[in-house]
Order: C-alpha cells, then structure tokens, then sequence
C-alpha cells in the first residue's frame, strides 16, 4: 500500500513524544494496518460525499445512486 520510503520519510517527518527505534519491516506493517483498517473509511466517506453532491443536483439519481453504491 506504501511504499517503504513513504512510511519511513513520514515516521522520521512525524513529531513524536518520544524517541522509538522500529524496523523498517516494522514501520510497513505498522503502517499498513492504519491503511487497511483506514481504506473503507475514507471509501466510504466519499461514497457519502458523491451522493449528496448528486443529490444536490437531481435527487431521483441520488436516490437510485445509493441503492446501488450506498450500503456498501
């Protein structure tokens, strides 16, 4: 999901209370859990977001929208 670069730039990048010393194989899977458990969440969201933009322009196709793409 991340590259291993992008999850060790932002683990050195991201202030943190206190010092830690991870693995880089680690930090991977570390971060790849935070955007495994994340991914439907946002997915979600935007799917809500999408529909109520629609909405906002003929609610007949909102409504067949989220019959089709909004329990998902």
């Amino acid at each position: 999901m991340l590259s291993k670069k992008e999850v060790v730039d932002t683990f050195v990048n991201t202030p943190l209370e206190e010092d830690y010393n991870f693995l880089e194989e680690d930090l991977i899977k570390i971060a790849n859990a935070f955007v495994a458990v994340a991914t439907p969440k946002i997915a979600k969201a935007e799917r809500e977001e999408c529909i109520e933009f629609v909405r906002s322009l003929n609610h007949l196709v909102a409504d067949k929208l989220k019959e089709k793409r909004g329990n998902l």
